[in-house]
């Protein structure tokens, strides 16, 4: 039986697993628009790592966010509050039944997440049914899930998305990802001309020199910009808050914010200059002027495309000052 067959009457019901990384998880989100034009009436649930939660349920119209604390869980797992919150968890995730579980990670352990998933009558499991380059893949999940979706080999993340749940549930979407994030202006940035620098990131080979940091805030500065520097705490924090210093009063280290607090101060910028990272493709989703520094060849699977004022620079090695600010000139010349 097809699940368009045993959904007749009501409404289908997906749920998406995908459980991180940041910006892995922001790549994903078109897919929720591609849903609801794909199939109307759509009911979408989304488990995804506790930490990127709020910042899902921003997204469009998914009904469910299901937290799960698979990174936290893993530091304790025997204790008994662990167990208490594990079968939480697969307790809610099991009060409804799906006509199509997809597992947008592909990994061993969002498998066995979408396992423990209930499928109504004529449900189904998909997954990938290949690796792709440079793209994260466990092969134990093809014997895991029941539905298995090929993947051209070389692919950027936000067409591998869309593919897999267009492959799973037969239809094309459409030309252009939607993001579907749905900030809330910052009463207190909405209005100033500010560039936020997004210096962060958990990959030491997608740093930016220091130095390089403080030519470009300086640069912004002189043009009149303020400068906005996120920080998530610790060494983010000691680059910021020296940054922040030697470029002078334009220029703000925000508080460590939660990601939707992030996106809506964000929201207000003028643009966007950061490293291959999460708040780079928070940036992308949001639709602002923004240039992404890549310091390895990866621009081709992680970078913005498609729109001519988001702009990825460097590559096999980390760009120089003068590439990122033409970059700069040139995006702010097209938004």
């Amino acid at each position: 039986m097809s699940v368009a067959s045993a959904c007749r009457g009501r409404l289908m019901k997906v749920l998406i697993v995908k459980l991180s990384s940041l910006g892995d998880v922001i790549q994903t989100m078109p897919v929720v628009h591609d849903l609801t034009l794909a199939l109307p009436g759509v009911i979408i649930d989304w488990v995804v790592e506790e930490a990127f939660a709020p910042l899902v349920a921003r997204v469009g119209v998914v009904r469910r966010v299901l937290p799960i604390a698979e990174r936290r869980w893993r530091k304790s797992r025997w204790q008994s509050e662990t167990r208490r919150e594990r079968d939480a968890f697969y307790a809610q995730l099991q009060r409804e039944s799906y006509d199509a579980v997809i597992d947008f990670q592909g990994l061993i352990k969002s498998a066995l997440v979408a396992r423990r998933a209930r499928l109504a009558d004529g449900g189904f499991r998909a997954t990938y049914a290949n690796s792709s380059e440079a793209c994260s893949y466990e092969w134990p999940v093809r014997w895991m899930l029941d539905r298995l979706v090929p993947m051209p080999k070389r692919i950027h993340a936000v067409a591998r998305y869309r593919a897999l749940a267009a492959g799973a549930l037969a239809y094309e979407p459409g030309p252009v990802p939607v993001y579907g994030l749905r900030p809330e202006v910052a009463a207190m940035d909405a209005g100033l001309r500010g560039v936020v620098l997004a210096h962060g990131t958990t990959r030491p080979d997608n740093e930016w020199p220091e130095a390089l940091w403080l030519a470009l805030g300086r640069k912004l500065a002189q043009q009149g910009y303020r400068i906005w520097l996120p920080q998530a705490g610790g060494d983010e924090l000691a680059l910021a808050n020296r940054l922040a210093t030697a470029i002078g009063p334009q220029a703000a280290v925000w508080p460590r914010l939660s990601l939707a607090q992030v996106m809506d101060r964000m929201a207000t910028a003028s643009g966007v200059i950061g490293v291959d990272s999460g708040l780079s493709h928070l940036a992308v989703a949001l639709d602002l002027p923004h240039v992404q520094i890549f310091s390895q060849p990866r621009a081709w699977r992680a970078g913005p495309v498609g729109k001519r004022h988001q702009l990825a620079v460097g590559g096999d090695s980390a760009p120089d000052l003068d590439a990122v600010w033409q970059a700069w000139l040139r995006v702010t010349e097209l938004a």
